[in-house]
Order: structure tokens, then C-alpha cells, then sequence
């Protein structure tokens, strides 16, 4: 049984990892200062695992952030998880990790357990050319990439949690992948609320935006696409709140429901 954690919205958009300097007595004598590897302020995109020499591709949504405030925050690729950590010099030391218990495919569930395995305990850090790569003691070796931070406008969101409160839960069964939204720079937001398209407005302030009245398609849906629709339209009308952190998008609503999306895999698209 994996643990239950109810993590704030604001961790399902910013997600982290710490680092504090710290004395050392290796170097040109006793008392010198080791630097800590400079990897906070970074969003880290987890691109694989590899354990007893075998390789492993991380899913698109696996990565973490670092911060100054000894704790790790991100996402295995399904489930978000949080620990802490305590950095010194090239060594990171992360602590057994807390994990929401979102239902995820199978070889998702797979990679989560293996990655969620070699980010716990002591890991030797290496920094080369935006590249993390993160050792455990018996050699295996988690690598990471930083990224920059998409802008709202413009990027294509794919809703993959559903928000209640301080809890994210995972969509209906057979709706994954499926819902998406694209804010245009003339003020429209556009895309699919799982089964039928959508158009509406969108007054983006500093932290809410104001959404018009939405028009959609009509077409019959399945259970749990109506399901998730329901839930989608109704984050998508009035003001609410909107929190942005690198790929992650929160949009709640004032009684706290909402839902939260990352960046759309495009690659495929024409």
C-alpha cells in the first residue's frame, strides 16, 4: 500500500527539491567550505532511470524542483511525491518519500516504484552542461535535464488531475489524455473537455482569470467522459485562481475544486 499524502495546490504546480551549504572537511584543509552542486532555483525533467545497468525512459510528467528549504517535491510520472532532503557539497541525501495513491497504467506504476527507489538515500550529484545525474551507492543513477518554464498563453495543456481541496485525484478510468486547453493570445481559450471541443474568453490578471460564457460541441459521451466534463466546465466558468510553476497548471475554483494539467506531448501532432 503506498502512502497517502494530501499535498497543497500549490505543490501540484510547484514541485521541489533542497540545497543548503554546508562546511566540510575535505578540500585544502579542516573548516574549508565544499560548495554545494548549484541545482536549485532548476526545474529538473527526469529522462531515466537506470538500474543494474538497465535503462529506463521516465514518462513525460516525471520531474523535480529545488529549492533552499530542505524539502523534494515533483512528480514520478503519475503520483506527486514530497521528502526531505539535505545537501552537502555533491552529496544529496534524500529522505524515504511521502506519495499521493492516484490509480496510473501499469508500466507508469512500474517506472514510479523504480525511480521512487533510486531517489531515496545517499546520491553523489554531478552537474554537466544543464545535465544532472544522481548516483546511488550501489551505482545506480537517476539523469535529469533542466527546463525552462513554459508561458500559460500559447502552450497547449493537457488536464491529467482532478483538485478537491488539498488532494489531487486522478481522472475517471478511459478519459487519460483526452482533455486539453490552449489560451490564445487574442483572449480565447480553446480544446476538449475529454469528448466534446470547447471555445470560450479568458481575462488573464496576475494570478485568475475570468472566463466567458463557454460553447461547446454536443456530442454523446460515455460515463466517465460526462463525468469529467461536468467537473471541467464547471472549473471553467467565473473567476478562479490559476498557479503556473515551469510544466504544471493549477486552476481552482473558491470552494477549492479545480484541476491541474501539465505540458501536452505535441511531438506527434502536424
Amino acid at each position: 500500500m503506498r502512502t497517502q499524502l494530501s499535498i497543497p495546490v500549490t505543490a501540484l504546480a510547484v514541485l521541489a527539491l533542497a540545497a543548503c551549504g554546508t562546511e566540510s572537511g575535505s578540500g585544502s584543509g579542516a573548516g574549508s567550505v565544499q560548495p554545494d552542486v548549484p541545482v536549485t532555483g532548476v526545474h529538473w525533467s527526469v529522462d531515466s532511470v537506470t538500474v543494474d545497468g538497465r535503462r529506463t525512459m521516465a514518462p513525460a510528467d516525471a520531474h523535480v524542483e529545488i529549492t533552499d528549504e530542505g524539502r523534494a517535491q515533483g512528480n514520478y510520472g503519475c503520483n506527486h511525491f514530497g521528502a526531505d532532503v539535505k545537501v552537502e557539497g555533491d552529496t544529496i541525501t534524500v529522505r524515504p518519500a511521502e506519495m499521493t495513491e492516484m490509480a496510473c497504467e501499469k508500466k507508469v506504476q512500474n517506472f514510479e516504484d523504480t525511480l521512487r527507489a533510486a531517489l531515496t538515500g545517499r546520491l553523489t550529484a554531478k552537474l554537466t552542461d544543464g545535465r544532472l545525474t544522481l548516483t546511488t551507492q550501489k551505482g545506480d543513477s537517476v539523469t535529469l535535464t533542466s527546463q525552462p518554464s513554459p508561458p500559460l498563453v500559447g502552450t497547449k495543456w493537457s488536464v491529467n488531475s482532478l483538485i478537491s481541496g488539498e488532494t489531487a485525484e486522478s481522472l475517471p478510468a478511459g478519459t487519460e489524455n483526452k482533455a486539453h486547453l490552449t489560451f490564445g493570445k487574442d483572449g480565447s481559450v480553446r480544446g476538449s473537455l475529454g469528448c466534446n471541443r470547447f471555445t470560450s474568453t479568458a481575462e488573464i490578471s496576475e494570478d485568475s482569470i475570468t472566463f466567458g460564457r463557454l460553447a461547446s460541441t454536443r456530442k454523446l459521451c460515455k460515463g466517465p467522459e460526462m463525468d469529467l466534463e461536468r467537473k471541467l466546465v464547471e472549473s471553467l466558468k467565473g473567476t478562479v485562481t490559476y498557479e503556473l510553476s515551469h510544466r504544471s497548471l493549477t486552476l481552482t475554483r473558491a470552494d477549492g475544486e479545480g484541476f491541474a494539467a501539465v505540458v501536452a506531448d505535441t511531438s506527434g501532432e502536424k
